[in-house]
């Protein structure tokens, strides 16, 4: 099986020469190669894929012992990640990932669909995936966002996927995946919040509408962007033509960014991201 050789730290020189040079030395074939320095920060970051047979504890300890202390060091094999997605109501993103599942293009394995409505159950049954109903009426957000980590902890996911999931995630859930939750969200110039974006977006008179795919912290939409992308639009175009069009790019941006992020090409930097 082949692997993936994540490592950042501290800049120095050399470092290219002192890796390749323990990958050569334990017999291995680098057959992807990419690398970047953070000049602001001083750091390093880069991203081999490797052939061969690898014996991950003794290659990462022998890194360990010739990069800086501070250096992280991840060797993971190539396979499809484990997934639990979370819905409301919309259908464009789940439907898109459901069918990308089921023809094997999401590069994943969808454990099961976590919902706080349930519209969307009929949907996903038809793709035998497990669908969880946990209603947030008559809770606080604290008590329905544990019992929503508590049904998706049971799968163990490597990722949890936002598909146009409505509601502000609490702190104590965030921390529980760190820079392991996607979202999907509309981007507008300028940006509209709150209901109704693409009626408010029609009523200013926009000419381009887009969506951001980024990981999830703790301030409300904020997080490191992972893919960006927009389409323009014009005055004959409808709130509804522009809500069609905006859901388009929606569900294209998300496969875009959970391509990326599943194929171990996006380091977090800071609140940043370096996109291999």
């Amino acid at each position: 099986m082949n692997h993936i050789l994540l490592i950042d730290c501290p800049d120095r020189k050399g470092l290219i020469f002192t890796i390749t040079q323990i990958v050569f030395g334990a017999n291995l074939n680098i057959t992807s190669n990419d690398e970047f320095v953070d000049r602001q920060r001083n750091h390093f970051f880069l991203r081999a894929e490797l052939a061969g047979e690898v014996q991950p504890p003794h290659l990462v300890a022998q890194l360990q012992a010739v990069l800086p202390p501070e250096a992280h060091i991840r060797l993971v094999p190539e396979r499809k990640k484990d997934i639990v997605v979370l819905v409301t109501k919309e259908h464009h993103c789940i439907g898109d990932l459901l069918l990308r599942h089921e023809y094997g293009d999401l590069n994943a394995n969808l454990l099961a669909v976590v919902g706080n409505y349930a519209e969307l159950e009929t949907l996903v049954a038809r793709f035998n995936i497990p669908f969880h109903f946990i209603t947030h009426e008559g809770k606080t957000r604290e008590a329905h966002d544990a019992e929503m980590a508590q049904a998706i902890q049971a799968y163990n996911p490597e990722y949890v996927v936002l598909a146009k999931y409505m509601r502000v995630l609490n702190p104590q859930f965030v921390e529980q995946f760190p820079n392991r939750i996607i979202n999907i969200h509309h981007s507008f110039l300028p940006a509209f919040i709150g209901a109704n974006p693409y009626k408010q977006a029609f009523e200013r008179g926009v000419k381009i509408i887009g969506a951001t795919a980024h990981f999830v912290n703790n301030e409300l939409d904020e997080g490191p962007i992972i893919a960006q992308n927009v389409i323009q639009v014009n005055h004959a175009q409808s709130a509804r033509d522009m809500a069609q069009a905006g859901r388009d790019v929606e569900k294209i941006v998300l496969a875009q960014a959970l391509k990326l992020v599943f194929s171990e090409k996006v380091f977090v930097n800071n609140n940043k991201t370096i996109i291999f």
